[in-house]
């Protein structure tokens, strides 16, 4: 098995845990302060990886234009996670997730207009069932 897919199975469980974990410790506190606490410790988290992992030295070597575009990602990143608190918050665990696993039918719709990349049938078809699936989740 490629180490992608593993890597990827590995970020799905993870961020399971991140569903269930953040439902539970939501009850009585609000939204934004525990997405901000959440991107607290995921900081420290990471700068702790980079820093054992000897990454720091290759901050040098990040060009500008890289950098604007991480800090696009980690705004984008920032504002998802803002929402999908808010949402955990009152939304039932399944149909938030269901719903906020459709970025993968959002990425597919972008990745075609902006970076070329084309969408097969088969991809459409998957697209289309991950789309119906999300709407089960929510709509029982």
């Amino acid at each position: 098995m490629e180490p992608w897919i593993i890597y990827a199975l590995l970020a799905a469980l993870f961020a399971s845990l991140v569903a269930i974990f953040g439902k539970i410790g939501l009850e009585g506190i609000d939204t934004t302060l525990a997405t901000t606490i959440r991107a607290i410790v995921m900081a420290g988290v990471l700068t702790t990886a980079a820093i054992a992992l000897g990454k720091t030295k290759l901050l040098d070597t990040i060009s500008t234009n890289a950098l604007i575009w991480i800090v696009l990602s980690a705004t984008a990143g920032a504002i998802s996670w803002f929402f999908y608190f808010l949402a955990l918050k009152s939304g039932p665990t399944t149909g938030v997730a269901a719903l906020d696993r459709l970025s993968v039918v959002f990425v597919l719709v972008l990745a075609a207009l902006f970076l070329s990349e084309g969408i097969t049938w088969k991809t459409g078809m998957g697209a289309t069932l991950m789309t119906i699936g999300a709407l089960f989740f929510v709509f029982k």
